[in-house]
Formats: C-alpha cells, sequence, structure tokens
C-alpha cells in the first residue's frame, strides 16, 4: 500500500526538499502541497492523504488551526497530522497534540527519522517519538498546564476504565510500545492492543498521542520536572 503524503510549509525550498525525499521512496508518494494551513485543509479534504505533514508557523491559518479544523471532520478521521518545528520545545506543539495531532517531529530531523515518522503515523500503531513527547508534554505541564488534582472532567471519564485498562494507559504516557508493555505486564502484545484501544475509544482519544495528554492532564499520571 502507498502511503499518500500531503506537505504543508510556507517555505517552497522546504516543501521541494520533503518531496524529492518522499517521492523517492517506493512506498510513499506526495498527493499535495500546501503554503499555509487553509490550503492545508482544503487539499487534506480534497487528496484524503494518509498523511499531513504540518509546518506550525504559517501566515494566515497557522498549523495549529489547520490541525484542529482537520482533526474535528469525521469525513477526515484517518488522517494523521505530524507537526514540523524549529523548536524542540514549543507551547504550540502541545496545543497541537491536545487538538489531535499525532505527533510532531523537528525539522533537523535527519531524513530517515522523517520517512519513519511517517511509516509510524500512518501505520496509527505509536506516537511518533514517544519519550520525547512524552517529556514535552510533561514539562509544559509542570509550568501549569495542569492542576494538582487534574482536570476533574478528565478524571471523572477515567472511571470508564478498567483497572487493567488504566494501567495500559500509565505505560502509554511512559512512552512505551505495545511490546514493552506486554513484557512489562506478562500479557501479549495483542492483549495490550486490545486495551489501549478500548481506552481510546472511551476516552473518545484519536490516537496514542492524546492518550497521553488526556493521562497527563486528568492526574492520572503527575508530570516531571527532570
Amino acid at each position: 500500500m502507498t502511503i499518500r503524503v500531503l506537505l504543508a510549509d510556507d517555505q517552497a525550498l522546504l516543501r521541494s526538499a520533503f518531496r524529492v525525499l518522499v517521492d523517492s521512496e517506493p512506498d510513499m508518494e506526495v498527493v499535495g502541497e500546501a503554503s499555509d494551513g487553509a490550503q492545508a485543509v482544503r487539499l487534506t479534504g480534497e487528496r484524503q492523504p494518509d498523511v499531513v505533514l504540518m509546518d506550525i508557523r504559517m501566515p494566515g491559518t497557522d498549523g495549529l488551526a489547520a490541525t484542529r479544523l482537520i482533526s474535528a471532520d469525521p469525513a477526515l478521521a484517518d488522517v494523521r497530522v505530524v507537526i514540523l518545528t524549529t523548536f524542540e520545545v514549543d507551547d504550540y506543539v502541545v496545543q497541537a497534540l491536545r487538538a489531535g495531532a499525532s505527533g510532531f517531529l523537528g525539522k533537523g530531523s535527519e531524513p530517515e527519522e522523517l520517512l519513519n515518522a511517517i511509516r509510524v503515523a500512518a501505520g496509527g500503531e505509536a506516537l511518533l517519538s514517544p519519550t520525547a513527547t512524552k517529556g514535552l508534554i510533561a514539562r509544559f505541564l509542570a509550568q501549569g498546564g495542569a492542576s494538582d488534582d487534574g482536570d476533574p472532567a478528565l478524571s471523572g471519564r477515567l472511571e470508564a476504565l478498567t483497572g487493567r485498562e488504566r494501567e495500559v494507559l500509565v505505560q502509554v504516557a511512559g512512552g512505551q510500545s505495545n511490546d514493552e508493555i506486554a513484557e512489562r505486564l506478562e500479557v501479549s502484545p495483542l492483549t495490550v492492543k486490545t486495551h489501549v484501544n478500548r481506552a481510546m475509544a472511551k476516552l473518545g482519544a484519536r490516537d496514542r498521542a492524546q492518550l497521553v495528554v488526556i493521562a497527563y492532564e486528568s492526574g492520572l499520571v503527575r508530570p516531571r520536572a527532570d
């Protein structure tokens, strides 16, 4: 299956570089380019890409607003947005994850990292750079992004989870893969995947990225400042 990729960046030179890289892969193709968020939203609806590489800072409708619009559209439920950023720590990235982005990637990443990120996002199985993303969220929440007791509304939604689903959610928030969680809990990876999917359904999470955010904002997992 060919992974369909949409590029959204206001710098034409970067888009060209990304296009050459993506189109050089036998299992990927670029299906469109957007120079701002509004165009990215429109082209996403028209081209139905599997993955959108979204620059967060663009004129007019920025990447954050575009991500919200894409994530809120039921017709685009299968589209995964990967935020591209020039900053290792960026508050907008956290907001984008809350808005429905599947993860983030630095523009200075190696080509293989970018290609792997596209494949991971398209597969929908794991959060991009789980440890880094978890650390990013934790740092911002530690700076006041969540109260000590967590969001009461989110905490209440956690009551719908079984004990094992909560246990798996904690591991997901820790950046563990399904295989790593399976080894820790001494169950099969398929069982872990089932628990993750049920937790996403019960919490209304689009993917693992949002599960991480919910785990921190609900107070289930406490942010660490280190």
